[in-house]
C-alpha cells in the first residue's frame, strides 16, 4: 500500500487523470487522453492497492488489447520515459 500515492503521482505527471466513474474498492482507474484528441492510442491505467501494483492497458489494432504490469514506481517511471513520444510501447 505504500506505493499507491507514488503510483498516482507518477500517473498524473505523465498525462493521466483519474477516471472517478471507475473507482471501486481497492482499484483506482486513470485514463490518458490523446494530446490532440485525434488518432493516438488512448491508454488506461489501473492502480490496485491489494497487489500494490499498476497495470497499463492500450489497444494497438482493433480487438488487440495489450497490458503491462509494474510492481515498483521506478519501473513504471522508466517505462513512461521509454515510450515518450511513441504511440505504441515497445514489447
Amino acid at each position: 500500500m505504500k506505493n499507491i500515492e507514488r503510483f498516482q503521482s507518477a500517473a498524473r505527471e505523465n498525462g493521466y487523470c483519474k477516471a472517478d466513474e471507475y473507482e471501486s474498492g481497492s482499484v483506482v482507474w486513470f485514463t490518458q487522453m490523446p494530446p490532440d484528441g485525434g488518432g493516438e492510442i488512448r491508454k488506461r491505467l489501473c492502480i490496485d492497492s491489494l497487489t500494490d501494483s499498476v497495470t497499463v492497458f492500450w489497444q494497438t489494432v482493433p480487438a488487440k488489447l495489450n497490458s503491462k504490469t509494474f510492481r515498483t514506481v521506478s519501473t513504471l517511471e522508466e517505462w513512461f520515459g521509454s515510450i515518450s513520444g511513441q504511440i505504441v510501447p515497445p514489447m
